[in-house]
């Protein structure tokens, strides 16, 4: 059994008392496996700072990237034309999905290090007015940067769109308030911020958007709209449930809420970057975002030197009960260490000495 401790973005370290949730076995059937799931919703609508009257809470199998191609499948008719903007991995697969779908859209790439401008947003919506929606992820973990959630939806209100944010790994742990945003659907996963394990994701959705969405996609099982219609009507999913995942969520959910909510959350998670990005850099590791730009969820680190060996950093660090992430770049080599999940300072301080030791060992 292993000892040591997730420093990823998801999965991630959870406690003890949502691993036990999963102990139990449940029926996808039973009354009481049924309010689990309303529960569920309820709270993820209150942690959006929803009103049920104008949004509802979808939830849907398989991976974050299942809860995004459902929106993409569903929310976007063969007569629609998205604006996907990138700057990172996780953009990019969004842009694999509307290629595979067949989707006429726009796209708006920048650099890793960089988020979209203003100017360029509105320059292209400008020029074509055949785009109806802006799609794009709000902490992009392939680096760590975080994107400005507030500018991209004034512009979207300003022009009219509908606005798809992919928020698998910044909701619950930074605040996001969707109607004074005006975000019509948010995305993100039950292993993320809320601390739960890996098996189902979930949509927040304005009520009225949703509803236009029925018969546009092409998938039975990535039917957002289907999905969301049986789960209002009496807690059941359409198809089996993860349900060790999903009683483990709601234990997370009851802990979140426990530990202050988000906002509280967030300043965990903000002290713990901050602090990481301090103490490495004081021996001798140099983020790649800067600060101003850098999320509190996840920090890409640049290779000290060309012959930095990041497998035998890994395994060392990982020996001393750390396990933590190779870089996605190409043009540049980092690593990525992640501060969510049960993590706090002692052990940033921890990981932090583990690495220190780690330097100081090569130069001997």
């Amino acid at each position: 059994m292993n000892t040591y401790k997730l420093l990823t973005p998801g999965p991630l370290t959870t406690s003890s008392t949502v691993k036990e949730k999963m102990l139990v076995d449940r029926c996808t059937w039973d009354q009481d496996y049924k309010v689990i799931t309303q529960k569920i919703r309820a709270q993820l609508l209150d942690l959006g700072g929803c009103s049920n009257e104008d949004y509802t809470i979808v939830l849907m199998q398989g991976s974050g990237t299942f809860a995004v191609e459902s929106v993409m499948m569903s929310a976007i008719s063969e007569q629609d034309k998205p604006l996907l903007i990138t700057n990172g991995a996780y953009g990019e697969r969004i842009v694999k999905m509307a290629e595979a779908i067949g989707m006429t859209f726009s796209k708006y790439s920048v650099e890793y290090d960089e988020v979209p401008k203003e100017k360029e947003i509105r320059r292209l919506l400008e020029l074509d007015s055949e785009i109806t929606h802006i799609v794009i992820v709000h902490c992009e973990t392939t680096t760590g940067i975080l994107n400005p959630l507030e500018m991209i939806s004034s512009v979207s209100r300003e022009y009219g769109k509908t606005l798809i944010i992919d928020a698998m790994s910044s909701f619950g742990g930074i605040p996001i308030n969707l109607p004074e945003l005006e975000i019509d659907y948010l995305i993100s996963s039950a292993n993320k911020c809320i601390q739960g394990v890996p098996g189902f994701g979930f949509i927040i959705a304005r009520r009225d958007k949703l509803m236009t969405c029925a018969g546009n996609s092409k998938s039975l099982s990535l039917d957002l709209y289907d999905q969301w219609r049986g789960m209002d009507e009496d807690g059941k999913w359409r198809f089996t449930s993860p349900t060790h995942v999903v009683a483990a969520f709601s234990q997370a959910i009851d802990e979140l809420l426990e530990e202050g909510g988000i906002s509280v959350r967030f300043e965990r998670y903000q002290t713990n970057n901050r602090s990481l990005r301090e103490k490495l850099n004081q021996i001798g590791f140099e983020s790649y975002i800067t600060d101003e730009l850098q999320s509190p969820i996840i920090t890409s680190f640049v290779y000290p030197s060309d012959a930095f060996d990041f497998e035998d950093f890994y395994s060392y660090v990982k020996e001393r009960g750390y396990v933590i992430y190779p870089g996605k770049l190409t043009e540049v080599n980092t690593f990525r260490i992640g501060n969510i999940g049960e993590i706090y300072e002692d052990d940033i301080q921890n990981l932090c000495d583990v690495i220190a030791e780690y330097m100081g060992d090569e130069t001997e």
